[in-house]
């Protein structure tokens, strides 16, 4: 008989209550200070990693901790499972994919899946909920391997951001492009393409604009038929909720949660980051 673990790593920024209540397990990327580092969501919380880059203290974060990981694959085989299903963040913007498949060769009593999700954040926690979902469905781990593919192709995350200094910082655009679009006011808003690389969607101008094309963005999709929806919140509290108090009761929205984008991609988006998940359900 199969009993299928599913596994991802905590740039999928699924809470605490989340990842318990779908006995999904997490590898902590490493937060690392000049001084100090810690695990994401283990020994520092997104407070905490928020309220040092608003005040000028700015981490790295680094592939998930190689003896935290080994430890969780060995409760496993401990507790009974004899397959695993790994979800990661895009190959094409973490080495997480690579270093995790490396680890779990070494321990071959388990079968494994490694799936690259070609994305970040929390759309990476999404597709790994609908891996525990199968799961608590009873799909073999075969299924779910079939399913995989379109389960992906449903689920898409956008981010705006207040400020590009920590994406000019991280390198994950160039300080001229970062330098200009600062100058301008432009406010991209940020995707994952098909190849697991961020792009730029679209770029307007202001604050207050980034936010109406999000839900412009959303509408396109409540359009076609019902979709699952998760509001994304990085450090801009007010201005979320008020976004999330905007949409939720459009008819097309199945179901809608509020969340929080995690350290590992707060540290490039910064504070002020504002997102949607979205779902597609037909």
């Amino acid at each position: 008989m199969q009993k299928i673990a599913v596994i991802t790593d905590s740039g999928c920024d699924l809470s605490q209550e989340t990842i318990k209540e779908n006995n999904i397990q997490v590898l902590p990327f490493r937060i690392i200070y000049s001084d100090r580092e810690y695990l994401d969501k283990v020994t520092i919380s997104e407070e905490q990693v928020y309220e040092d880059l608003a005040n000028g203290i700015i981490p790295t974060t680094s592939l998930p901790d190689l003896q935290y990981t080994e430890d969780i694959i060995k409760k496993l085989k401990d507790e009974g499972y004899t397959h695993a299903v790994v979800v990661t963040v895009s190959s094409n913007l973490s080495g997480t994919f690579n270093s995790i498949q490396l680890l779990c060769e070494e321990h071959p009593e388990l079968t494994y899946h490694f799936f690259d999700t070609k994305t970040l954040g929390f759309p990476v926690g999404a597709i790994a909920l609908e891996v525990s979902n199968l799961i608590k469905e009873n799909a073999s781990f075969e299924e779910i391997i079939d399913k995989l593919p379109n389960i992906k192709k449903t689920i898409k995350g956008y981010v705006t951001f207040n400020t590009l200094e920590f994406l000019k910082r991280g390198g994950r655009i160039g300080r001229v492009a970062g330098t200009v679009g600062e100058m301008l006011h432009l406010k991209p808003i940020i995707s994952s393409d098909d190849e697991g690389h961020l792009y730029p969607f679209c770029k307007v101008r202001g604050r207050k604009k980034s936010i109406s094309k999000l839900k412009e963005i959303l509408n396109s999709y409540l359009e076609g038929g019902k979709c699952r929806v998760w509001v994304l919140n990085g450090a801009a509290l007010e201005e979320a909720r008020a976004f999330f108090e905007e949409i939720k009761n459009h008819h097309n929205i199945s179901r809608i949660t509020f969340e929080t984008i995690g350290s590992a991609m707060g540290v490039h988006t910064g504070p002020g980051a504002i997102g949607l998940c979205i779902k597609k359900e037909y």
